[in-house]
């Protein structure tokens, strides 16, 4: 994975066409994020790649989950960190820095999902078999498995990012709605037709 890779990129001064203020400096690792985004939004590359370096995980998480695809994942944020670096002095701190951040990706992430179709169905961050598992029920839960990535990449966009806020990276529903822009009511609506449609396509696995 070369989301190092990515955040160093978006983090250079040359990605940014705002004049760069204290872009070489170092930056205590013990800074609140407050603190960074001041300095980020001052010019501090190093600031930026630090904050950059706290979200990646669940960026990245975020991105293979709704493009389906990891390489695709990887250049999705790679962008979206140079969007936000170009953007970090028009965050206002109306929401969170992490919010900020997702929506980003996430409108990152559904433009490249208009230019391509169709989702791809790529097996990710599958949980280990444990030990005593015997070798028909470690293919059987793989078989599942793959059979909710088929289902989650057959979903439509608004569905599978709102699911995927809301499932996997433990957000709320104000939190998506300011993600993605929609109503918490229109949130709530996706979610639960995603939830309605996935169960249909597990069935057969419960």
């Amino acid at each position: 994975m070369q989301v190092a890779r990515a955040v160093a990129v978006a983090a250079s001064p040359s990605a940014s066409g705002a004049e760069v203020g204290s872009g070489v400096s170092a930056v205590p690792d013990e800074l609140d994020e407050q603190t960074l985004v001041v300095r980020a939004q001052e010019g501090d590359a190093r600031a930026f790649e630090q904050l950059a370096r706290r979200h990646q995980d669940a960026l990245y998480r975020l991105a293979v989950r709704v493009m389906g695809d990891r390489a695709e994942a990887e250049d999705a944020l790679q962008e979206a960190l140079l969007d936000a670096w170009r953007r970090i002095g028009r965050f206002r701190g109306e929401s969170a820095f992490s919010t900020w951040m997702y929506r980003i990706v996430t409108n990152r992430c559904l433009g490249m999902l208009r230019k391509r179709r169709p989702v791809p169905v790529e097996e990710v961050d599958a949980a280990p078999a444990p030990a005593q598992d015997s070798p028909e029920r470690a293919a059987e839960r793989d078989a599942g498995m793959a059979a909710l990535h088929r289902a989650l990449a057959a979903l439509p966009d608004d569905l599978r990012v709102c699911w995927v806020l809301r499932e996997v990276e433990g957000q709320g529903y104000a939190e998506i709605a300011q993600i993605t822009g929609a109503t918490e009511d229109a949130v709530r609506g996706r979610i639960h037709r995603a939830r309605t449609r996935l169960a249909e396509a597990m069935r057969s696995w419960r």
